[in-house]
């Protein structure tokens, strides 16, 4: 069938692909149990730098540079775990999978464990890793000019009038850099990739089956992981789901700014409206959206200055990022109307972030690129991108067009992996949690996902706004996460928590 997953690269009918499976699945768990080195094996030591819990162990694991060539050159993985503090009634172990791509995960067994009631917690050795290419791992750098890592910049977002021209530019430099500069490291980035590093952890740990919590980008990965590998899977809980189109795959993502920025921004506009608020913006929720349109406008021709901000200024599509950056959490909204309203009066701005020191703007660049760029094809025609953002500009004036922008997959001369087709084939062990308006993999995505999966899924969606459920304000969505994870109960039908 159409999709089906390949054994041996191999395509199985349905009824073969069964046979095969359980055969596999037996074999499997005979050969780990014998064959496998167990986390007690690997070497854990204390974890690089004064963060982490202090019960936190890190180590390392070789994997494959290239999978097509397992035998060749090898790559660093850095994994890290907190152990269950109740090893008898633990049910094994937790993958937290990070978002991204360039994201590091190392840290997220003691960020993601503080939010976690100690019944959960206690059920998992929690297991965080760093993507290849990232952190404590093998790293890629592409070496970039330090002008095109800027994030206005990179994003694509056009000039004030729609133009482009300057977005080709630094695409196809950003292309070059990393097929001079990136080196095989870079060509063996993709998703599928990190699938088989995942399945190497797996295996490193003794497990037969590991259970994976996945966000944003990382819910994708996990989707891909549990596609490829899906009697390897125990308990898998996505977090705020990317759509897997595997034609489109991360240029979809980024088309669906247009949409999760238009469903988020009611929110912060009712908010910034509301009386009584100190910073409030404006009185109604309509003038709030015509005060920041007339904003941007007015920035695109003269920004303003911002001290120790990665231009200097403040331009419009400086505030559209500030703005798609603020609608990922109510906590961010303040920040955000602090800052128009600072711009609006021309007053001395508030103070920027603090900027990352450039190695790690570089490690995160190559890999999201690599990744993104690796994963599926973009189309090469510029001047069909330049149509694709005049039309987004008018339907979508909040993202200005940047989601139907160019990128430097445009121009990646690299080829791509194979497609990956998530489908309903495996066993019925996944939980998506979702925001009904996240402004980064919008509700109406993540149901791609959920229709991809089938049987294999249950959704429960949340009546909120922001990027991540967990936790949520909502008690409802809490509790069907944690039941999940403690004792792998779902929903018996898709479910909206409000």
């Amino acid at each position: 069938m159409p999709g089906a997953p390949s054994v041996g690269g191999v395509k199985s009918s349905p009824r073969l692909g069964i046979l095969l499976a359980l055969t596999v699945l037996a074999t499997l768990t005979a050969c780990t149990s014998a064959n496998a080195p167990s986390a007690a094996a690997l070497e854990w030591k204390s974890c690089p730098g004064s963060g982490p819990d202090p019960r936190q162990e890190c180590t390392t694991i070789q994997v494959p540079l290239d999978y097509d060539r397992p035998d060749g050159d090898r790559i660093t993985l850095a994994v890290s775990r907190i152990r269950s503090a109740h090893p008898g009634t633990r049910h094994g172990a937790l993958l937290l999978v990070p978002g991204g791509p360039g994201n590091t995960g190392l840290d997220r067994p003691t960020q993601l464990g503080s939010k976690l009631p100690a019944a959960v917690r206690d059920t998992y050795d929690l297991i965080g890793f760093d993507p290849r290419g990232m952190g404590s791992s093998t790293t890629a750098d592409c070496g970039i000019a330090p002008d095109d890592l800027v994030t206005e910049r990179f994003r694509g977002w056009p000039r004030g009038d729609g133009d482009i021209s300057a977005n080709i530019g630094g695409s196809q430099r950003i292309a070059k850099a990393c097929n001079d500069n990136g080196g095989a490291l870079v060509r063996n980035i993709s998703t599928r990739t990190e699938a088989h590093d995942i399945d190497r952890i797996r295996e490193a740990l003794g497990e037969n089956r590991i259970s994976a919590w996945g966000e944003s980008y990382g819910t994708y990965a996990t989707s891909v992981y549990a596609t490829l590998f899906p009697q390897r899977t125990d308990r898998i809980l996505l977090d705020s789901s990317d759509d897997p189109n595997p034609d489109r795959v991360e240029r979809g993502w980024n088309a669906n700014y247009a949409i999760g920025v238009e469903d988020r921004f009611p929110d912060f506009a009712k908010w910034a409206a509301a009386p009584g608020n100190p910073d409030r913006t404006a009185e109604t929720p309509e003038a709030v959206r015509s005060r920041f349109l007339t904003l941007a406008a007015r920035l695109d021709q003269n920004p303003l200055p911002w001290p120790g901000s990665e231009l200097g200024q403040l331009t419009g599509n400086g505030l559209r990022q500030l703005l798609l950056d603020g609608l990922y959490s109510d906590q961010a909204f303040p920040a955000l109307a602090r800052m128009i309203k600072a711009a609006e009066a021309s007053a001395p701005l508030p103070d920027a972030q603090p900027l990352p020191p450039e190695q790690i703007v570089q490690q995160r660049t190559a890999v999201g690129v690599a990744t993104i760029c690796n994963d599926s094809a973009w189309p090469t025609v510029v001047s069909d991108y330049a149509a694709a953002v005049t039309a987004s500009r008018d339907a979508h004036p909040l993202t200005a067009g940047m989601p139907e922008n160019l990128s430097p997959c445009t121009f990646w001369p690299l080829p791509v992996a194979p497609r990956t087709v998530v489908t309903a084939d495996g066993p019925s062990n996944i939980l998506m949690i979702q925001n009904l308006r996240d402004p980064a993999t919008p509700y109406s995505a993540a149901l791609n996902l959920r229709n991809a999966f089938g049987a294999r899924a249950r959704m429960v969606a949340v009546d909120s706004g922001g990027h991540g459920v967990y936790p949520s304000p909502i008690g409802c969505a809490n509790d069907a996460t944690e039941r999940f994870l403690r004792d792998g109960t779902r929903p018996d039908q898709d479910l909206t928590c409000r």
